[in-house]
């Protein structure tokens, strides 16, 4: 006899059960929108409706009708069904786990989902709308007095490299890198005049939350770099830059479309007041050299 553990009811696919049953009944732009949360369904749990309209270039307004046009009440409502039928949203661990076990050691594969990953993102960072805000960002770059680059985590590095290379074309320039009480200290510098180039995506982390009520408290413009262009930072920001950072269907995600958009912004500034960067760059070269020269000077 079967043991009735091995035959126990697998839970009901309710989304795909309501998207067959429906989707003769969808007009083209919510056909696309229900095909693509069909298709991507563990991304769906971690995006917004408008990165899933932009995913899908729909709007968010479409988004939610078209899940309101499957019987779900919204979205929220959505992926609690779908994280009853799928599990949970994976942690990071376990999107290494996942992506690593995908590729199963094959240097080929790697290559190909880190170069697929990067090309993807930076079609969407050339789209005309990013294209838009980038300007729109330089505008504000152009006006500052110093920059704040803030990112945790990953992103730390990241906002160390980008203050280092605003320093060099001439823009003055500091991370905001750091947790705790560490950031508190880092948070001092923020004055009137400066602008802050902002890395954050769907978490709304205390860190990212002090940031922004200290800018908010002292009127500095906001530049969010993020695939969550319906978070809270998103809604504070006054520039939103759309960067993809990959992690569909489980996957870890990438950081190099968010250094690509950096150095889009920063060469960007240094063209539009060249002879401040060039005056900057030179001045560099000379200290260089002096470093240099009293380094030689020293071992004679």
């Amino acid at each position: 006899m079967h043991s009735k553990a091995r035959y126990k009811k697998l839970p009901a696919d309710l989304f795909g059960d309501r998207f067959r049953s429906r989707e003769h009944l969808l007009s083209p732009r919510l056909h696309a929108v229900a095909s693509y949360i069909n298709q991507h369904r563990q991304v769906i749990m971690e995006n917004t409706a408008l990165e899933i309209a932009a995913a899908t270039q729909t709007s968010d307004a479409t988004v939610v009708r078209a899940i309101q046009a499957l019987g779900f009440a919204g979205l929220r409502d959505l992926k609690r069904t779908l994280e009853n039928l799928h599990g949970p949203v994976l942690s990071s661990a376990q999107k290494l786990t996942t992506t690593v076990r995908t590729l199963s050691y094959d240097v080929d594969s790697s290559i190909d989902f880190v170069i697929e990953g990067h090309r993807r993102g930076c079609d969407v960072l050339a789209e005309k709308d990013n294209r838009l805000a980038m300007a729109q960002a330089v505008e504000l770059l152009m006006a500052a007095g110093r920059v704040g680059v803030f990112g945790i985590g990953a992103s730390s590095l990241l906002a160390d490299y980008a203050a280092r290379l605003l320093n060099r074309i001439g823009t003055p320039a500091y991370p905001l890198n750091r947790t705790g009480v560490a950031l508190a200290e880092q948070l001092i510098a923020i004055k009137r005049g400066d602008v802050l180039i902002m890395m954050a995506q769907n978490n709304a982390h205390r860190e990212g939350r002090a940031t922004l009520r200290e800018a908010r408290r002292l009127g500095v413009p906001v530049i969010l770099l993020t695939w969550a262009g319906g978070s809270q930072f998103a809604r504070e920001a006054h520039t939103v830059i759309l960067v993809p950072r990959g992690g569909e269907g489980g996957k870890v995600p990438l950081h190099g479309t968010v250094l690509v958009c950096l150095e889009m912004i920063i060469l960007s500034l240094a063209s539009a007041a060249p002879q401040v960067s060039i005056k900057s760059m030179d001045r560099l070269q000379g200290l260089y050299q002096a470093i240099m020269g009293g380094a030689r000077s020293a071992g004679k």
